[in-house]
């Protein structure tokens, strides 16, 4: 007579015995550190480009990524100018 082994199989989360489908957990999003948030100063700073040259490209819609804040308050996440720099690179070496 043959004996049949039952092992248990762990679910993942949201997983039922009845419905062993997988449902994808939420991410939490992405915490902002001290820091990662810059002024137009910070901003033109890390780039070497002046105040002014940062906002004509905002003007033109030029240059990088940027959020405003309220009516008034403009500022660049740092992965923001990093993509932007990278992205320069890339034209310059085409």
């Amino acid at each position: 007579m043959t004996t049949i082994e039952h092992r248990s199989i762990p679910l993942l989360h949201g997983a039922t015995a009845m419905n062993p489908t997988i449902t994808p957990t939420p991410q939490p999003a992405p915490i902002l550190a001290p820091g990662d948030l810059l002024d137009e100063r910070g901003a033109a700073a890390i780039l070497g480009i002046s105040v002014q040259t940062l906002a004509n490209w905002r003007w033109r819609g030029e240059g990088p990524r940027y959020r405003k804040l309220g009516l008034r308050l403009v500022r660049y996440l740092r992965a923001d100018l990093l993509a932007f720099i990278e992205g320069a690179q890339d034209r310059g070496a085409a």
